[in-house]
């Protein structure tokens, strides 16, 4: 059966964000991922995930002014100093949390940028990101975004993104394969997992087209766990989803599982 991670930038949103490692764990859940820790101290997340027993599977390099719509700044010409910088305090919290993968996002194409121009410095960036992180045994990701989500994101198929980390060439580069992401944008699940199964470093699941539990919508999660599975996929499957009315109250998909 697959493990599960909580994401904590959406899920247990009732609480206060460092009371929701000990919901997490209450819950039946034995990691946790989450968009941004920057807000709190690495120490006194490591405390409280320790205090529940929880694994940090993962959580995003900062994503820039993310107030004012930035979704990632690794494609923005002019910038690259900045993403180093970002590149060294999600390596400060990683190692304090003891996270094995982060998640770079690509970021949206600025008005008037060349697209050319931006997916090169996404490259470079990339390049830079994946050897600082190689020197600590940990795994970058690289996400495909749709767009109906967020207008405008570079990178947005599973083709893209694997065609990114191909250019890059770090092994330790790998493929966030978001299921949701994935149906918006293109559909055909099973086909891609099977297809890009080695170059896999994460898999986030959500219903669609709602964004809410994984047994509502149009995807057929029960099938693609069995295929999850089988594909020899061990590491964490994030829940990245936005609960209905509660989150325990819409844990019966993982109930049931078990």
């Amino acid at each position: 059966m697959p493990k599960f991670a909580a994401n904590l930038s959406m899920m247990f949103t009732e609480l206060p964000f460092l009371d929701r490692l000990a919901a997490a764990a209450e819950a039946g859940f034995c990691a946790a991922e989450f968009l941004s820790p920057y807000e709190h101290l690495p120490q006194a997340i490591e405390r409280a995930a320790q205090r529940a027993g929880l694994v940090v599977s993962l959580f995003n390099l900062p994503p820039g002014d993310w107030g004012a719509g930035e979704r990632g700044i690794a494609c923005h010409p002019g910038r690259e100093n900045e993403f180093r910088a970002s590149v060294d305090r999600a390596l400060s919290y990683a190692k304090c949390l003891g996270t094995a993968h982060l998640h770079a996002m690509a970021g949206i194409v600025p008005a008037g940028a060349d697209i050319a121009r931006c997916r090169t410095t996404l490259i470079e960036n990339l390049k830079y990101a994946a050897e600082r992180l190689a020197e600590n045994e940990i795994i970058l990701l690289l996400e495909a975004i749709n767009t109906r989500d967020m207008p405008g994101f570079l990178v947005s198929t599973q083709a893209d993104c694997h065609s990114i980390c191909a250019a890059v060439g770090a092994k330790n580069l790998k493929m966030q394969m978001d299921c949701y992401h994935m149906q918006v944008a293109e559909g055909d699940l099973t086909t891609k997992l099977r297809k890009y199964a080695a170059e896999c470093g994460h898999i986030q699941i959500a219903g669609c087209p709602e964004r809410a539990e994984p047994d509502t919508g149009e995807v057929r999660y029960e099938y693609l766990f069995r295929l999850i599975d089988e594909l020899g996929y061990a590491s964490w499957i994030g829940c990245e989803y936005r609960p209905r009315a509660g989150t325990v109250a819409g844990l019966n998909w993982l109930r049931n599982m078990r």
